[in-house]
């Protein structure tokens, strides 16, 4: 693979990137900003959230939706504004987390499913959708740490990381946005698998903290590509840039509230061979 480059530096835990309008959009949880930055390195801040943004979409007409983590809310920036757009508390046990946004608007937003810094025991969770018009519902159960999420081309199918089962979960998107016929997309052993992304020949980027590399793996598990990050887990991954063919790469070198006044959080860059495809 191509070498790594830094694109940005001095975050506090970059997560949620996504390609868009010529620019990666990604959330700081600890700075509580959504920031894009330019293939060049400019960034700009668009929104601060209070309750700390993670993941990142947009409806049909363009305004972007983020997921505010800590109160369970989605917000819509409409008019330089943050308005609520749902209600995620009621479905969920815990912080919300990642999302991916149909073509239909409708939002499949994951959660923690419990309290890692309170030393609580990792359990199943729900995995929500946020129907275009705000009504709410539960989409899937029993996920192990639903989060990294991807909806292929043809809208026909969701792929969703269980970081905490360490594998690619399946499902069929049905017209109303509901979820059917679950099934194993891949099985990562040993792996975390946390955000994800998509490519032109269906194989997916997988970022992996604990292992501290990417991989591009296929469905059925056949492992294609690597990046080794050696000193830095790696969090989320996006492909973007001109030609779909950059991996923009979130990484620290560590994931709790206490590294957020080291600010070692980066975004890293390294080119592939195929394009991105799908959403986000």
């Amino acid at each position: 693979m191509s070498k790594v480059h830094t694109l940005l530096s001095n975050l506090t835990f970059p997560e949620g990137p996504r390609w868009h309008d010529g620019m990666l959009w990604f959330s700081d949880f600890y700075s509580h900003e959504v920031i894009t930055v330019d293939e060049k390195g400019t960034r700009n801040t668009i929104v601060s959230v209070p309750e700390q943004p993670s993941g990142l979409g947009w409806d049909t007409q363009g305004e972007l939706l983020i997921v505010s983590m800590r109160d369970q809310k989605l917000l819509r920036h409409s008019n330089e504004r943050l308005v609520e757009h749902a209600d995620l508390s009621p479905y969920s046990n815990y912080w919300c987390n990642d999302m991916v946004v149909d073509k239909s608007g409708g939002a499949y937003i994951g959660n923690f499913g419990f309290d890692r810094h309170a030393g609580e025991k990792p359990k199943p969770t729900t995995l929500v959708r946020v129907a275009p018009n705000g009504k709410v519902s539960i989409a899937a159960e029993d996920l192990w740490f639903p989060n990294g999420a991807v909806i292929t081309p043809d809208n026909s199918t969701l792929i969703i990381a269980e970081t905490r089962a360490s594998r690619l979960t399946a499902f069929d998107i049905l017209q109303n946005g509901e979820l059917k016929n679950r099934r194993v997309f891949a099985e990562t052993s040993n792996m975390y698998p946390d955000g994800i992304c998509l490519d032109e020949e269906g194989a997916i980027w997988v970022a992996d903290p604990k292992n501290k590399e990417v991989i591009r793996i296929k469905e059925g598990g056949e492992m294609t590509d690597k990046l080794e990050l050696e000193t830095r887990g790696a969090y989320a991954c996006m492909l973007g840039g001109n030609d779909g063919k950059t991996l923009f790469v979130c990484t620290n070198t560590g994931s709790g509230p206490d590294i957020a006044k080291q600010r070692t959080g980066k975004i890293e860059t390294t080119r592939v061979k195929t394009a991105k495809a799908g959403r986000p």
